[in-house]
C-alpha cells in the first residue's frame, strides 16, 4: 500500500492544485519512484489511498500497467483518514497476508524487496524501517534494541514511513480517522514490533525547500 491521501499543508501553495505525491523531482512524480522500486522488488499489486485531489492521482497512474503493477484505489472522500484510518479502511483490499506500506511523500533508495522477503514471526505484529534523524526531526521517534523497537530517551531514530504489517496490528480499531502512532506504541508495549535501520538515502519531502534539495540531488546524480 502506498499512502497518498494527505493534503500537504506544509507544501502550499504547490499542493493547492497538485497532489503532493505528484510533485516532481528529477523529472518524475514522487510517487512514481516508489512504484518503480516496488515493481523492481517483485511487488505486483499495489493499493493507493486517495483523498485531496485524488482523481488527479488516479488519472496520472491509471491501472499501473506501465509500471508493471496492478493498481487499485481506496477512496477516503474529502477528508483523509490519517495513516491508521487509511490503512484500516483498505484492509479488505489488502487481504490476510502481511502487507508492505510506504508513505508516498518520501524519497529513498531503500530496497523494498529486502523487507518484503522478511517473514514476520507469530509474535510480531509489524516490522518498520528506521533511519538516522534529519535536521528537521532531530529528536527521532523510537530506539532499536537488536531488531526490537523500543521507547528510549537516547539514541532514537526516525520512523521512515515504511513497514510490513499484519492485519492483527489493527485489531480493535474502528472505521474513521486515526493516526498510526498509538498502534505502534501498543505494539512496542506488547513487545510485538520489530525494526531495522536503513543507513542509505531517505528524504522526507515535507516542505518546498526539501523538494528543491531533492531536485538538486537528483539533477547532480543525472549529470555524473
Amino acid at each position: 500500500m502506498v499512502l497518498a491521501a494527505g493534503r500537504g499543508e506544509r507544501m502550499r501553495p504547490l499542493t493547492d492544485t497538485t497532489p503532493k505525491v505528484l510533485l516532481a523531482a528529477g523529472g518524475k512524480p514522487l510517487i512514481v519512484y516508489h512504484l518503480e522500486a516496488l515493481a523492481r522488488a517483485g511487488v505486483r499489486e499495489v493499493i493507493i489511498n486517495l483523498s485531496w485531489l485524488g482523481e488527479q492521482i488516479r488519472t496520472a497512474l491509471g491501472t499501473g500497467e506501465r509500471y508493471g503493477l496492478s493498481l487499485s484505489y481506496s477512496e477516503e472522500g474529502p477528508h483523509a483518514l490519517e495513516t491508521g484510518g487509511g490503512i484500516y479502511q483498505a484492509l479488505p483490499l489488502l487481504g490476510s497476508a502481511p502487507f508492505l506500506v510506504v508513505n508516498a511523500d518520501n524519497w529513498t533508495d531503500f530496497d523494498f524487496g529486502a523487507l518484503a522477503r522478511m517473514k514476520l514471526g507469530a509474535a510480531d505484529d509489524a516490522r518498520i524501517v528506521l533511519v538516522p534523524n534529519s535536521p528537521h526531526h532531530p529528536a527521532g521517534d523510537f530506539g532499536l534494541q537488536g531488531d526490537r523497537v523500543i521507547n528510549t530517551e537516547t539514541g532514537r531514530l526516525t520512523y521512515a514511513g515504511i513497514g510490513i504489517y499484519q492485519a492483527a496490528f489493527f485489531a480493535g480499531c474502528a472505521p474513521g480517522r486515526f493516526p498510526l502512532l498509538p498502534l505502534l506504541q501498543r505494539a512496542i508495549a506488547a513487545g510485538r514490533l520489530r525494526g531495522q535501520l536503513h543507513a542509505g538515502a531517505w528524504f522526507d519531502i515535507g516542505s518546498a525547500e526539501r523538494l528543491a534539495a531533492l531536485e538538486a540531488r537528483l539533477r547532480a546524480k543525472a549529470m555524473r
